[in-house]
């Protein structure tokens, strides 16, 4: 398991000291989402900055872009980084591909899955494989004159991961992806039962080995000793579950978890604009079972204890302060523990 570090406010003038930072403080890789910045020049500056540092998106939202467009980036930052980049593709909710992109919302999964399909041809295009064609129900292309090919790289090519919160694109992440960005909202039991199956029946539809495949887990992280600092960690936490939990398409967590009448509850709470109404639906047993209590010192080997032969690569889900050396020195004891558990 590797243990990476999360950033939600990858601004192009931080984003090169955020990287340097992570580093220091023993982080394997630096992950960036797509909200109000670009996440390639994000991924470019941590890539510069910090040797050795693997970079990647969760997420670069798929659908705004062309395939072409985004296999020219993930290209490009594959070769900046020697190898170090990872392209991690979000589908977004249907609100945000139509009003805040001007975009098809409908069909996600099988626009994903045949956009994943896309870029790989254009990668074997670029790598000088085969030529470029690829004729499917969304996309097509069959135009890349020797002015507009990139050629080969130096290393391989970028790996494709695919965030996703239920069983379908779980399964088409086993079918055509490298790895799964799971949502923040997740528990081993979750991973257990709904994800991990997903992937298994994705790769066995493609004939690809379930093992291959990634999981990527964010962690809700309530750290320290007792007492009103850990209490606001906690109700932190707890209201920021409750926001998520309004969103229809996450019900499963919570049907999983044996609480299926919550998201009509947090949902009629947040339309009624009562904050400790919302807050308070999500009960202290679904607290403990997205996130993650434990001293300093108990911290790594409670994230092993939850994650281990469910994640390949974990990040806390609260983004640290490393600028501050009394934090980065904690994390980098997590880190290094993290990491002598790996290599051990």
């Amino acid at each position: 398991m590797e243990l990476d570090l999360y950033c939600t406010t990858p601004h192009p003038a931080r984003i090169g000291e955020i990287a340097r930072q992570a580093r220091v403080a023993g982080f394997a890789g630096l992950w960036v989402t797509e909200a109000a910045h670009n996440p390639w020049i994000a991924c470019a500056l941590a890539a510069e900055a910090a040797e050795g540092l693997m970079v990647g998106t969760d997420v670069a939202i798929a659908f705004p872009r062309s395939p072409m467009v985004t296999a020219q980036a993930a290209w490009d930052l594959a070769a900046l980084s020697g190898g170090r980049f990872v392209l991690g593709l979000g589908t977004q909710v249907k609100a945000h591909l139509e009003r805040r992109f001007s975009v098809s919302g409908e069909r996600p999964a099988a626009r994903v899955r045949e956009y994943i399909l896309a870029l790989r041809a254009i990668f074997d295009a670029f790598a000088k494989r085969a030529p470029l064609r690829f004729e499917g129900e969304f996309w097509r292309f069959s135009l890349l004159t020797d002015f507009f090919d990139p050629g080969p790289l130096e290393v391989a090519d970028p790996p494709i991961y695919l965030a996703g919160v239920n069983e379908r694109l779980a399964t088409v992440t086993g079918e055509v992806a490298d790895g799964f960005c799971a949502h923040p909202l997740n528990s081993p039991q979750y991973l257990n039962e709904v994800v991990r199956p997903g992937i298994e029946e994705g790769a066995k539809q493609a004939g690809r080995d379930p093992s291959s495949v990634a999981v990527v887990c964010p962690v809700f992280t309530i750290v320290g000793g007792p007492g009103p600092a850990l209490d606001r960690q906690r109700e932190n936490i707890r209201l920021q579950i409750a926001f998520y939990g309004t969103t229809p398409s996450y019900a499963r967590i919570f049907e999983v978890h044996g609480q299926p009448d919550v998201p009509g509850r947090l949902g009629a709470a947040l339309r009624s604009g009562d904050r400790a109404k919302l807050a308070a639906e999500v009960d202290d047993e679904l607290v403990d079972a997205f996130s993650v209590t434990a001293t300093w010192d108990g911290l790594a080997d409670a994230i092993l204890a939850r994650f281990g032969g469910v994640a390949d690569r974990v990040f806390p889900y609260s983004v640290p302060d490393l600028a501050d050396p009394g934090v980065a020195e904690r994390w980098r004891a997590v880190a290094a523990a993290v990491s002598e558990h790996r290599q051990g």
